[in-house]
């Protein structure tokens, strides 16, 4: 079959209660922007990424004050919490006391081996994974000297030097990523990586940019690592409202049919045989269908060239016809005319009552199969 993406094999680590990597689904990530020691800010933030359907959050812990905050942040945050420690194995301590479900870190930079001991120590009584950010702008200077650039063999070498620092020491709870802002760089060392070690990986197109060039960087990147099987956790990084992240990463996974949540629009970009404004229309139906977690498939084509042919494979589609008279399709087949009525409103309507059927059909199984 032509859509079989065969997964590489891993080991299993934990973040809390969501399981990174073997059979589990492909988690999604984001990471906070706020002061972490402003733990209301943090976690309305949390609360707004959580809601946009993440499994897991990052957070920065560079002080003391965070560390504190985090135990606060932990105790009502809906998801797994990672504490991103820069370079104070103190901060990484601290912040696995404090209740982070994983630290990010790399075991280089936080000091000698004595300190890297206190992490590891740290992590296994408050059952803590790791996770070994390895960064093409941040290789240790050993590494770029022997071979001159951040180049793919760079930073599978930092990222194996770090791992082996783990495992030495009987730590094996942990994933990595070797994330780089050039795609062709990210995705030869993941490819070099995966060969090498049987960890869960965390994939990224570090610093990718902003919303729009972000999103095209992101989705070439890390899709092609997804059609090789390559990844067990994602996170889309934009310069943008990490909610954004969120939703591009569920539409990448969406796309290849890895993970399906919420409403996947189909829509034509519209041309002079459009019988309303499709993408005032598609605008509107995609916010307020915002909040549908069920996975559902909405064909909205402006004309009869293409509308009857995608609506047959969509649960609710519409096609554009004359005199303001547009065909309605539920469940693949032609259902209705609508006539000089709202398009949007009737969609969304069509949309949560299909939802609402599903859900009730959901609710009679497990009754069924309990009373069985």
């Amino acid at each position: 079959m032509l859509n079989k993406i065969i997964r590489r094999k891993t080991r299993s680590v934990s973040v809390g209660n969501v399981m990174v990597g073997s059979d589990s689904f492909i988690s999604v990530q984001s990471m906070t922007n706020t002061l972490t020691h402003d733990y209301v800010a943090t976690l309305n933030q949390i609360e707004k990424i959580s809601e946009a359907g993440a499994d897991i959050v990052r957070v920065s812990c560079p002080d003391i004050d965070s560390t504190i905050a985090l135990k606060k942040i932990v105790k009502k945050s809906p998801i797994p919490i990672i504490a991103d420690i820069h370079f104070h194995y103190k901060r990484a301590i601290e912040a696995a006391e404090s209740g982070a479900a994983c630290l990010r870190i790399n075991p280089g930079n936080i000091g000698n081996i004595e300190r890297v001991k206190d992490v590891i120590k740290a992590a296994k009584n408050n059952n803590c994974s790791m996770r070994i950010g390895v960064n093409a702008g941040s290789l240790e200077k050993k590494i770029l000297e022997k071979y001159k650039e951040p180049n793919a063999d760079a930073l599978v070498e930092s990222a194996l030097d770090h791992a082996a620092l783990l495992q030495d020491n009987d730590f094996h709870n942990f994933k990595i990523s070797v994330k780089a802002s050039d795609v062709f760089l990210t995705i030869a060392a993941y490819e070099k990586l995966a060969e090498k070690i049987d960890v869960p990986l965390h994939i990224g197109i570090t610093e990718a940019g902003g919303k729009r060039a972000g999103t095209v960087k992101s989705s070439v990147g890390l899709g092609y690592l997804l059609l090789k099987g390559i990844g067990d956790t994602i996170r889309v990084s934009l310069s943008a409202d990490p909610v954004e992240e969120v939703k591009v990463a569920f539409d990448l996974l969406k796309t290849l049919d890895i993970r399906n949540r919420g409403v996947k629009i189909i829509s034509c970009p519209s041309c002079s045989r459009q019988q309303f404004d499709v993408i005032s229309t598609v605008g509107l139906i995609e916010e307020k269908l915002s909040h549908i977690k069920t996975p559902l498939t909405v064909s909205i084509i402006g004309c009869v060239v293409n509308g009857p042919g995608e609506a047959k494979t969509s649960d609710i589609g519409i096609t554009g016809g004359g005199k303001n008279t547009h065909q309605v399709y539920i469940s693949g087949l032609a259902a209705h005319r609508l006539v000089d009525k709202n398009i949007v409103d009737h969609v969304v309507e069509l949309v949560e009552n299909y939802v609402q059927k599903i859900n009730e059909s959901k609710s009679l199984e497990e009754e069924t199969q309990l009373n069985a």
